[in-house]
């Protein structure tokens, strides 16, 4: 609660709902302001002080009891009451107490004093919950390090530790869906009297801070207020202006609050990844499909991408981005059996076997996303340029089926093998195709990708080809509330798919789209043995 002398109390934004009579309103004020003024002893101005941590129903019942206490010769059994209501209620939500008060004032009446008092300690506590429930903290290890991801330690125990490099900013995302002022400080922690110079970037806007080390009690550099003038992503970019080497701070949270705070969206789980994101293409359950065709352009770039164009029951077929320097083409095929971590636990008869591979191919094993065999090619893919995929199946009897990946090699101008793989209790064709796109690693969630698929096409046991033009939308569990930047859409007669980079655009769980038919059969297809 922030406000004036208790004559001029302000409640957050909110009227006191009571209808009271002139001397219980002046006992309001005067409550209220007393709650106002001792709270802010008790937990730091929103100046560098110290920070205790935010008013809990401990202190607001206990500053109550201790104002009523001042009163104790007029209200004593409420004075008995809240004491009791103190010493039971520590550790249980606002809500509950604001219930256990609630009903207590049945018991109440009989004594109009102290019934009007208690109206006012229930307002009290709703008000509380409010004011707490108006600040928003957004914790520091959702947060991104740019340009080194790798520049300072980020967990879900401490936040940010050992950033002493000025060259390394601090970036949260966030989208503010209501104009007006935004409040926003940080929480923070600094060695004793070591002091540490900040500036946060917000709407185009900065401001700096200065705080002086408190050794374990966290600090809070204010920022003040910034005007977000345009409802979306905002960045909120943290600099350090100090030495290098020199402390920043461990940092804590970002604290928002203000007008603009309402209904704002942030992350603030500790999975930084970006939403995975699928095309899902129906086909009739009874079509044998023989082989899966696509072909996919990716359109941006940044590391521990995975584009995946040829998704089917027993596997998946893309092209990763795994450092700046190397880039692969991977296949890989699911084991029978329900294995979802350790390969070495998956017995002989689960197990897909290498019937070949290409050339510069490596093969081996891998887990913790079911079991199964691995292949990839490293080859430096260009971005903007379409990559063509093949996936093939080929029963060999009644519980195995041989599948085979190709890839149109561009400079070699012909397709070829990444690896063909043996896969027991099987015996069928492909199912349930699908193409995605995967941040596998968290540290750079925010930054956008984007990739086209198109030109998907199956041909059936019967050796009849058919084209493909819808798809329908999906994404992980991290795409239901966490992040929310996730779209696919047409562009340039292809489906597309981006997520990540904060920017605007949603699209929901199941929407289906249909792309413009090429009516061309990919006949040029030469396939190696």
């Amino acid at each position: 609660m922030r406000g004036g002398a208790h004559g001029d109390v302000d409640y957050g934004g909110i009227r006191n709902p009571l209808l009271l009579s002139k001397d219980r309103k002046s006992e309001t004020l005067h409550l209220l302001g007393y709650m106002r003024r001792a709270s802010t002893r008790q937990t730091g101005s929103r100046s560098s002080g110290r920070v205790k941590g935010v008013p809990t129903q401990d202190m607001y019942l206990a500053l109550s009891a201790d104002f009523l206490h001042s009163r104790g010769q007029r209200f004593p059994s409420l004075v008995l009451y809240l004491n009791c209501v103190y010493n039971i209620s520590r550790q249980l939500e606002l809500a509950c107490i604001a219930g256990r008060l609630f009903l207590f004032r049945i018991d109440m009446k009989r004594n109009s004093r102290s019934f009007a008092l208690l109206q006012i300690i229930t307002s009290m506590v709703s008000i509380a919950s409010v004011a707490s429930a108006a600040e928003l903290r957004v914790p520091a290890f959702t947060a991104y390090l740019d340009p080194d991801t790798r520049g300072a330690r980020v967990s879900p125990s401490s936040g940010i530790t050992g950033w002493n490099d000025p060259e390394l900013k601090v970036l949260w995302f966030g989208q503010i869906k209501t104009l007006g002022t935004l409040d926003c400080r940080v929480a923070l922690l600094l060695p004793t009297d070591v002091t540490s110079k900040l500036r946060l970037t917000v709407a185009g806007q900065s401001h700096e801070a200065l705080v002086k080390g408190a050794g374990p009690d966290l600090l809070t550099a204010d920022f003040g207020s910034f005007d977000i003038a345009k409802a979306g992503y905002q960045r909120f970019t943290l600099e350090s202006l100090n030495p290098q080497g020199q402390p920043s701070g461990d940092l804590d949270a970002l604290l928002l609050d203000g007008p603009a705070v309402q209904d704002a969206h942030f992350n603030l789980q500790p999975r930084r990844n970006a939403a995975s994101v699928h095309l899902i293409y129906p086909v009739d359950k009874d079509t044998k499909v023989e082989a899966f065709y696509c072909e996919m352009t990716g359109l941006e770039d940044p590391i521990w991408t995975y584009y995946m164009a040829c998704g089917w029951h027993r596997g998946y077929f893309g092209m990763q981005v795994n450092s700046p320097t190397e880039r692969r083409i991977i296949f890989s095929v699911w084991d029978s059996g329900n294995e979802a971590v350790d390969r070495d636990k998956v017995v002989e008869d689960n197990r897909v076997k290498l019937v070949a591979k290409g050339e510069g191919v490596y093969t081996g094993d891998f887990g913790n996303e079911g079991t199964g065999g691995h292949s990839h090619l490293k080859y430096m893919w260009k971005t903007g340029q379409t990559q063509r995929f093949i996936v093939t199946a080929r029963p060999t009897d009644t519980t195995h089926t041989i599948y085979s990946g190709y890839y149109f090699h561009p400079d070699k101008k012909q397709w070829v093998l990444i690896s063909r793989w043996n896969a027991p209790k099987e015996g069928g064709y492909l199912r349930r195709l699908y193409s995605f796109s995967e941040n596998f690693g968290g540290s750079n969630g925010h930054l956008l990708r984007k990739a086209l698929y198109g030109n998907q096409w199956i041909r059936t046991a019967e050796g009849r080809w058919i084209e493909l033009t819808t798809a329908s939308f999906s994404h992980d569990p991290t795409g239901k509330a966490d992040r929310l930047d996730h779209f696919m859409g047409i562009e340039g007669g292809q489906f597309f798919l981006s997520h990540g980079g904060f920017v605007s655009g949603f699209t929901e769980y199941g929407q289906r789209f249909t792309r413009p038919a090429a009516g061309k059969e990919p006949l040029d297809i030469i396939l190696p043995e």
